[in-house]
């Protein structure tokens, strides 16, 4: 390598990791706070060396024209932020779910650090360990191959230079978080049958029996039988939040199917 090439091999690279560094921090599976950030920009740096040969071409060769390439870096930063953001909030379902699972249950106080999300502190317990069992199953099934190959079908969407109009990346983002909320309600419908069921059936007890201490009776009740459900229908949550997953990755990443 000459030193002429140095510099239009530096461009390019600088411009490619501004949008796959950015989204790789953000999607789950590599954006885990968990992951060592040696680990995280090694990772990032191999997926730019392999894209560079096949975006390479439309990039921009020189720095003749550099308030127009600072410009063309802030919209490659906003696109991978873009796209990763939206990415993040699939994880957002298992969180969610957790917290109304635990509510339901009464295990709402029982809260643990949560490794996923490190600068929240603490969380549900049933929350931090089914966003841990979503992360194992995503690298697991290969679905991260998706998102990597995603990651280069984004420059056949928006090419260098071609920023997305802020209302259509907000609506992204909107839908992205929208059906994951969806998501997680899907996943704790059964126990928030369970919960409704179970408290009126408490209720309709201490009304039938006023001496019976129901409150020492329902909570045992409640964690056992909440217990024995979610062994029950843990794998067809899971299942759920899998098709949810790969629903939403083939609707950002067409190219990754």
């Amino acid at each position: 390598m000459t030193f002429s090439v140095l510099p239009e091999f530096a461009i390019a690279f600088a411009l490619i990791f501004a949008r796959i560094g950015t989204m790789m921090m953000l999607l789950p599976g590599f954006g885990e706070r968990t992951t060592p950030q040696r680990v995280r920009l090694t990772l990032a740096v191999l997926v730019v060396l392999v894209t560079l040969p096949v975006v390479r071409a439309g990039l921009p060769t020189s720095l003749v024209n550099l308030p127009g390439l600072v410009q063309l870096l802030i919209g490659e930063l906003m696109i991978g932020f873009t796209f990763g953001l939206a990415g993040r909030f699939l994880m957002s379902s298992l969180s969610t779910a957790g917290v109304i699972i635990a509510q339901q249950l009464g295990l709402s106080f029982t809260m643990i650090f949560d490794p996923a999300n490190a600068n929240q502190g603490q969380s549900a317990i049933l929350g931090t360990f089914l966003s841990l069992l979503g992360v194992c199953l995503i690298l697991g099934l290969n679905l991260h191959h998706v998102a990597l190959l995603g990651v280069v079908d984004s420059y056949q969407t928006f090419r260098p230079g071609e920023v997305p109009a802020s209302g259509d990346a907000a609506q992204l983002v909107l839908s992205v978080a929208t059906s994951a909320f969806a998501t997680a309600i899907q996943i704790s419908a059964p126990f928030i049958v369970f919960g409704l069921v179970f408290n009126v059936g408490l209720g309709v007890l201490s009304r039938m029996m006023p001496q019976l201490q129901v409150f020492f009776l329902a909570m045992p009740a409640s964690i056992l039988l909440g217990t024995l459900i979610l062994a029950l229908v843990l794998g067809l949550m899971m299942e759920g939040f899998l098709e949810h997953i790969m629903r939403v990755y083939r609707e950002m990443f067409p190219g990754g199917r």
